[in-house]
């Protein structure tokens, strides 16, 4: 199974979690973003990073946001809509889900929502 993370630039080591515990269940991550981040970074660099983001998502089975996201991460569960992905959006409280913080697009059928710990979400990722 192809997947591809997304969350903030604050998240990075979440993602790398998850990333590492999917992979450690034989599946493949379709492109890496975190390896990407640096303090330094052009225009020219973004329109690179956006090109081979929205490869990773085209190519993935299944896109993973983690929650709380940023807006690029939002940009990347539209495309993930558009392209009929299946979606988990993934959060460590149910907070993100109240409907203080949510989304529209987050009650969608199509999208998953998990609450846990990385282990418990990964847990029911690979399960579903």
């Amino acid at each position: 199974m192809k997947f591809y993370v997304g969350s903030g630039m604050k998240n990075c080591e979440l993602v790398n979690h998850y990333a590492k515990l999917l992979k450690e269940n034989g599946w493949e991550q379709t492109y890496d973003w975190v390896k990407t981040i640096s303090g330094d970074i052009s225009k020219d660099d973004m329109i690179k990073y956006a090109s081979l983001e929205s490869q990773g998502i085209i190519d993935a089975d299944i896109v993973i946001i983690l929650l709380p996201a940023g807006r690029g991460a939002h940009i990347e569960l539209g495309m993930a809509m558009a392209l009929n992905k299946k979606i988990f959006l993934c959060s460590t409280t149910k907070e993100e889900f109240s409907i203080e913080n949510t989304v529209a697009f987050y009650e969608l059928p199509k999208i998953t929502q998990l609450v846990g710990n990385v282990e418990e979400n990964v847990k029911k990722i690979v399960e579903l």
